[in-house]
């Protein structure tokens, strides 16, 4: 069974180089959805999330050759929380006062650039935690059989009676159970190793 990349684990430290495309994808895959997510809960219609996600994407680029692991200066995704709700307040602020005198749907235009009223702080750390878990699963599929990784997917992700899966699989029962959890430590320990590097905030709120 192969193992998992070492390297995966310094994520954010990598996007210090701006050539490493591997480690923008990762670090795109986990954290522009995120973005995007909090600007619509402030209101804004897709294209402009999208472009205040790359607004946000841009501040990263810029602020990455300076990023430096310190666990006692915060985090990275507080930091990066920060920015985009700010950036994301302030791009609906403009959508209201721009709808204000557009004409005769100024009501209704007013009312989807409304700000969702929850506090998006423990939206924001749900949703890390889950595109988290998906960029770390699929970091360490290739490291176990087919039977294996399925074995874990369709009991933990989906949800399916062990039983039901161990009879599909060919598999006994205890094997579905040890699939499961070898799986699921290798997934926590990608996971952990990600937020242990998880770099701290520099400063400022975009």
């Amino acid at each position: 069974m192969a193992e998992s990349p070492t390297t995966r684990h310094s994520l954010l430290l990598r996007i210090r180089d701006r050539e490493d495309g591997d480690a923008w994808a990762d670090f795109v895959s986990i954290y522009a959805p995120l973005v995007y997510g909090l600007a619509r809960r402030q209101g804004l219609q897709d294209a402009d999330a999208a472009d205040l996600t790359q607004d946000v994407l841009r501040v990263v680029v810029r602020a990455a050759p300076r990023f430096a692991y310190d666990p006692g200066r915060g985090t990275f995704r507080g930091w990066l929380f920060t920015v985009a709700r700010n950036r994301a307040r302030r791009r609906a602020l403009e959508c209201r006062r721009q709808v204000a005198g557009s004409g005769s749907d100024a009501v209704q235009k007013a009312l989807e650039c409304h700000p969702a009223p929850e506090e998006e702080g423990p939206w924001w750390e749900r949703e890390y935690e889950a595109r988290l878990f998906e960029w770390a699963a699929d970091n360490v599929r290739d490291c176990f059989r087919p039977a294996t990784w399925q074995a874990f997917w369709q009991t933990a992700v989906e949800g399916r009676e062990p039983s039901a899966v161990a009879a599909e699989l060919g598999l006994s029962l205890g094997a579905i159970y040890i699939a499961r959890s070898r799986v699921l430590a290798r997934v926590r320990e990608q996971a952990r190793r990600l937020q242990e590097s998880d770099v701290p905030s520099l400063g400022g709120g975009g």
